[in-house]
């Protein structure tokens, strides 16, 4: 099984892909790694935190999607009627844009460091985008 590190200032956390699941999806996100980016806070989707890639396009179709992110769940929304978007959920989350509910790929699931994302996506909304790091962990 692979494993991701997601770093964020005093923030630690472990996440498995779930590269029988979604395995394009994985493929994807593996391609992106490292990635060096900001989490911000989601505007309709809850309580959720973001990576926004615009007009960006992998040529990705839907895979193991849902609406509903669990806590500690990412998905990527290969974009269509939004932007590409990565987007974790930290609590109670209903993934949706400004044209309303979306379905984004399920492609990670964190295991470690699950007791602490709530403080982490708070810390995001109260405080802004936070600086992220996230690696393979070989």
């Amino acid at each position: 099984m692979k494993k991701v590190e997601i770093r964020s200032g005093e923030f630690r956390f472990v996440g498995e892909l779930l590269t029988e699941e979604a395995p394009e999806t994985c493929k994807v996100f593996e391609s992106m790694l490292p990635l060096k980016s900001q989490f911000i806070h989601v505007r309709w989707s809850g309580e959720g935190i973001w990576i926004p890639y615009g007009d960006m396009r992998t040529g990705l179709d839907y895979e193991n999607h849902t609406s509903h992110p669990a806590k500690g769940e990412m998905l990527l929304y290969p974009g269509g009627i939004s932007e590409m978007e990565i987007i974790m959920s930290y609590g109670r989350c209903l993934f949706a844009s400004q044209h309303g509910q979306l379905s984004g790929n399920h492609f990670l699931t964190i295991t470690e460091g699950l007791e602490d994302l709530y403080d982490f996506g708070r810390k995001v909304l109260y405080d802004g985008a936070q600086d992220i790091e996230i690696n393979l962990i070989k």
